[in-house]
């Protein structure tokens, strides 16, 4: 299992994480990783973060409480479907051979999703958590970008 702190530890951009893995998993990745990998700056923030522990937990219930909100909002939007996520995004499926055009659309707005290729997942997209006026910016210009057909 590998986990980002970019999000719940407010850690974006320091690309910083942990893994949890087998001993053997563990020398593999230990001889394939490149020396000092995590910087110093990088290690100073993870370490007050993680002394922040009310602040840590208040981040993770807002993100949590965000991404609840979001995946309700996503069900209300006709054609979209939305994935149960657990995660810090959700998944969501959009109308049979619309999730390119729906991509492109939403990034010619500024609003920018994963999409993906893959045949087996082109009309989907994954939408991260973000702040409730940007969950509102994407649920208003999703809701515009489908009806443009």
């Amino acid at each position: 299992m590998l986990r980002t702190f970019s999000k719940w530890a407010g850690l974006a951009g320091l690309r910083i994480g942990l893994g949890v893995m087998s001993p053997d998993i563990a020398r593999v990745m230990m001889g394939v990783k490149p020396p000092y990998n995590v910087n110093l700056a990088a290690e100073v923030a993870l370490l007050a973060s993680l002394e922040d522990r009310e602040g840590l937990v208040e981040r993770v219930n807002a993100i949590v409480d965000e991404r609840d909100r979001m995946f309700s909002l996503l069900r209300e939007v006709p054609g979209v479907r939305p994935c149960p996520s657990q995660a810090n995004f959700v998944l969501c499926q959009l109308p049979p051979g619309r999730g390119k055009q729906v991509f492109e659309g939403l990034a010619s707005k500024g609003i920018f999703l994963r999409y993906f290729s893959n045949p087996r997942l082109e009309d989907y997209v994954r939408i991260s958590v973000g702040l409730p006026h940007e969950t509102d910016a994407v649920i208003e210009t999703l809701n515009s970008v489908l009806n443009d057909q």
